[in-house]
């Protein structure tokens, strides 16, 4: 691998060629905070593409893409000298120094859970920092990754169920409060159960250790290898899928199923 000096020259390459970029470049010369953030958002979603499908070349890649953009946010900002990048490596390091007393300070912490145990409370006393323990979650967030933070910051201080296994408790209640308001027919209030049965299932992925988003998100590819195995064969067969039967279609996924796909 490279060294540190090959690692800060590289870097320092990237610097340059941003520099340049911004300078000659018609359409880098025109960007802005806000034409980039959609960028930002698609190349970080391809970036978790990557990772899911554990290809490390592609990793690599889309790692260049999303450094490319806090790079280019930092020339941006630069430009009107309200920060640089080496600000935002000092902010970064800072933060990271005064967040692990364990490491850099008097602070003890042996296990993971015993680091878990204070960090929301070291991030409160930060100059800058949240000011309460859910603030830190950003309100744009995609709402199942969303509840997860949530969830698990509030664990943090220890608001939590005293045993796991309580939770399904909590899971039938919702169930059972959304079944009831499917018979009333109420649509505001199905709603509203079916997002508190959701919440409910988040937690209890979290307090058996499963990241649920990553859980999903396995259950959406293994439904589309199975679905286009089903396209797939009846293409081949000459028909159109519109005109097979739902028992049809049953056979071609149990099949795929058989295939582990």
């Amino acid at each position: 691998m490279n060294t540190i000096e090959e690692k800060n020259a590289a870097f320092r390459r990237l610097l340059e060629v941003m520099d340049e970029l911004r300078a000659k470049c018609p359409w880098d010369k025109k960007q802005t905070f806000e034409s980039l953030r959609a960028n930002t958002i698609e190349e970080t979603y391809e970036l978790c593409d990557a990772i899911i499908k554990k290809d490390l070349n592609d990793i690599k890649k889309e790692l260049g893409d999303v450094l490319l953009h806090i790079v280019f946010y930092s020339k941006i900002a630069s430009e009107t000298e309200d920060f640089d990048i080496a600000d935002v490596c000092n902010s970064l390091c800072d933060k990271l120094i005064f967040r692990h007393p364990h490491v850099f300070g008097d602070g003890a912490a042996k296990t993971a859970g015993e680091v878990e145990q204070t960090w929301e409370q070291i991030k409160q006393k930060e100059k800058d920092g949240n000011k309460s323990v859910l603030s830190g979650v950003p309100e744009a967030l995609p709402a199942l990754i969303k509840s997860y933070r949530i969830q698990d910051k509030a664990r943090n201080v220890g608001f939590d169920w005293e045993d796991r296994s309580q939770v399904w408790d909590k899971v039938k209640e919702e169930l059972s409060e959304f079944q009831a308001e499917i018979d009333n027919q109420d649509a505001e209030k199905m709603e509203e159960e079916v997002g508190d049965l959701l919440f409910s299932m988040v937690n209890a992925a979290r307090l058996y250790k499963i990241n649920p988003e990553n859980a999903l998100e396995k259950t959406n590819r293994k439904f589309i290898r199975r679905f286009n195995y089903i396209e797939e064969q009846t293409i081949k067969a000459g028909k159109n899928l519109k005109d097979l039967t739902l028992a049809e279609m049953d056979e071609l996924w149990n099949e795929a199923k058989r295939s582990s796909l």
